[in-house]
């Protein structure tokens, strides 16, 4: 038996539903009740938005350049442009150094969960470097 699938768009329905049962030797109103809840909560209807995040205001590969004065190493140090220092990781003040001390027990915790990229944990390593 396979799982069934729903249409597109306007053709979609709720695959999610099985066949209604009964509870047996149910007590007074509880059928009642667990047919209610095995219905559930109608669907909203459609708000007329499009799904999804607002898509319009991101640049194609193709397309020209949005900065064409700023050199593609700009934020990376040893390339052109500015180096680290204009991204915040740079050699941070003492004020600075108190304020990544506070959230180094979140970051850490973060950096130390399953999936979390490794360059999530280097920058963790680069802040407890610092500090």
């Amino acid at each position: 038996m396979t799982t069934p699938v729903s249409g597109p768009g306007p053709f979609s329905q709720r695959t999610d539903r099985q066949p209604m049962a009964d509870l047996p030797n149910a007590d007074y109103g509880e059928q009642k009740a667990f047919q209610a809840l095995q219905s559930g909560a109608p669907l909203a209807a459609d708000s007329g938005q499009a799904p999804g995040p607002d898509l319009s205001g991101l640049v194609g590969l193709g397309e020209p350049s949005q900065q064409p004065g700023t050199p593609v190493t700009d934020g990376a140090d040893g390339g052109a442009g500015v180096g680290m220092d204009a991204l915040g990781l740079g050699d941070p003040d003492a004020q600075s150094k108190a304020q990544l001390a506070s959230y180094l027990p979140a970051l850490e915790f973060m950096a130390n969960r399953p999936g979390t990229s490794a360059a999530a944990r280097n920058a963790v390593r680069r802040i407890k470097a610092t500090i």
